[in-house]
């Protein structure tokens, strides 16, 4: 059985008694020159469950970086904004922002969608081809924006001080910049939902360590609104609109449901369990974020099998209701690895127990 096949999920997020809980076990590209590569294979070969269809590759993986993951080589990307990285596979951060001086606005121009989604170039005939192919063959299909759409859009072009600043201070030329990402946004969004994929993705963090990076008044007034005018027109198409934000994120979760996500993909410590049961549980989908900060990293592998079994009672249903990732970065060790996928795939049945 196959946890990730579209009538299971479809059933999860649908809240009709799926058979498995869909556990992704996600590796970062930046493992393959951290891990000794043959027991990540190994790995991998050893739970079929997370990895159907896994072939295993002869010799050494040399995997393709994204432009912005790319160690001492900074990417500029279609609105300007310069990233760099040091280390390869782990995406760049922006230090160089286009309109640091909003002075500068009246030359600045909004990107083709056409032929970019702001971060990377695309090309819209292979998507095309790509869909058309994954529902030939049944597959769930899923497109959507790129991560960091909107409020980080606007802190890499603007700079995280000055645009909260612009906020505050309803700065007219910051909305001139403001109704610039939401025009190429719904645009990107339009092109989309011609496709009619299952699912239209809108991954951008919002939350730190603890509370927002800006104030749920901020983000009623100016973010909220792009939000909702871009799941909208997936909404009227019958999509479900999937949302992924990394942080806490509890004091903006009812503005992003009512702006119109079926599926939230939320942290689970950062966010606390018990408010997640409470808040979701049973109500919306949760698509749950596991621990990358603590249990994983530095627990003992008994404490991981501990905390997904915990997340599953607590938040799954007979009905359905949950999926689960795990991102896989370098510093975890081996053996919470193998705990965590071990544990992953004991559970993944677990909430349809008598």
């Amino acid at each position: 059985m196959n946890m990730f096949d579209r009538e299971n999920v479809l059933r999860t997020i649908r809240f009709e008694s799926p058979d498995l809980i869909p556990m992704k076990f996600a590796i970062n590209r930046a493992c393959w020159h951290h891990y000794d590569q043959e027991a990540l294979k190994d790995l991998m070969e050893e739970h079929r469950l997370l990895f159907p269809g896994y072939h295993r590759p002869q010799g050494k993986v040399i995997p393709r970086y994204p432009a912005n993951a790319i160690a001492d080589k900074p990417y500029t990307d279609a609105w300007g904004c310069v990233w760099s990285t040091t280390d390869d596979g782990i995406t760049g951060s922006v230090h160089q922002h286009p309109l640091e001086n909003l002075a500068d606005l009246d030359n600045y121009h909004m990107p083709d969608p056409e032929v970019t989604d702001g971060t990377y170039p695309i090309d819209w005939n292979r998507i095309k081809a790509d869909i058309r192919q994954n529902k030939a063959d049944g597959q769930l299909t899923q497109l959507g924006l790129p991560h960091g759409h909107t409020f980080l859009r606007l802190q890499d072009i603007r700079g995280y001080d000055n645009l909260i600043f612009d906020m505050a201070d309803d700065e007219p030329r910051f909305l001139k910049l403001l109704a610039m990402v939401e025009e190429f946004n719904y645009r990107f969004i339009a092109k989309c939902v011609e496709l009619t994929p299952d699912i239209i993705s809108y991954p951008e963090d919002l939350g730190m360590q603890n509370g927002p990076m800006l104030s749920p008044k901020h983000f009623r007034k100016y973010i909220k609104p792009v939000y909702r005018k871009c799941m909208g027109i997936a909404r009227d198409k019958g999509a479900i609109v999937h949302m992924h934000s990394d942080g806490d994120i509890r004091t903006l979760a009812d503005d992003l449901i009512e702006g119109g996500v079926d599926i939230i993909n939320l942290q689970d410590i950062v966010n606390g369990i018990d408010w997640i049961a409470e808040r979701f549980a049973g109500k919306t989908c949760i698509d749950l974020d596991v621990d990358r900060q603590n249990v994983t990293r530095f627990g003992a592998p008994a404490q991981i099998d501990e905390l997904i079994r915990n997340e599953v009672e607590r938040l799954a249903t007979p009905q359905g209701g949950l999926m689960m990732v795990f991102g896989l970065y370098p510093g975890t060790p081996l053996e919470n690895i193998k705990a965590l996928m071990d544990a992953m795939e004991k559970y993944c049945a677990h909430h349809r127990r008598d």
